[in-house]
């Protein structure tokens, strides 16, 4: 490392100071339950244990494009570009849920795991709907 690059590196300023801990920072997303809900979406299909590679892939992309839209939504201004991209989250969430459903069809994961994802996408896709038309 020569002399440039150490004085370069030394101007940069930090992402976070170590004194202000994860959890004290409070992003637009952070405030919507559609945005917990989402994040529940994602964990119960991980716990579904989809034993089908590409179900199990495309499920995992799907909720965690319904996850990331949604956190983009609400950082947007326009009712307009919020509406678009939560319009996009509702559909990543069914895609989702329809993985899953598929995957238990076929004997690659439970039943019982395929009913808590469509009751958490149901819900994600309720509180989209919500925030689509507000």
């Amino acid at each position: 490392m020569n002399d440039n690059t150490s004085s370069r590196r030394s101007n940069t300023i930090p992402d976070a100071t170590p004194e202000a801990p994860a959890s004290s920072v409070s992003l637009p997303h952070h405030k919507l339950i559609a945005y917990q809900v989402a994040l529940g979406l994602l964990a119960a299909i991980r716990a579904a244990s989809v034993r089908d590679a590409t179900l199990r892939g495309q499920a995992l992309r799907a909720a965690k494009s319904a996850c990331l839209n949604t956190a983009e939504g609400a950082g947007r201004f326009s009712r307009a570009d919020k509406a678009r991209v939560y319009a996009i989250a509702r559909a990543e969430a069914g895609e989702a849920a329809a993985a899953v459903e598929i995957a238990a069809a076929c004997g690659e994961a439970s039943a019982v795991a395929s009913a808590e994802v469509n009751r958490l996408a149901s819900r994600l896709v309720a509180l989209l709907t919500g925030l689509i038309r507000r």
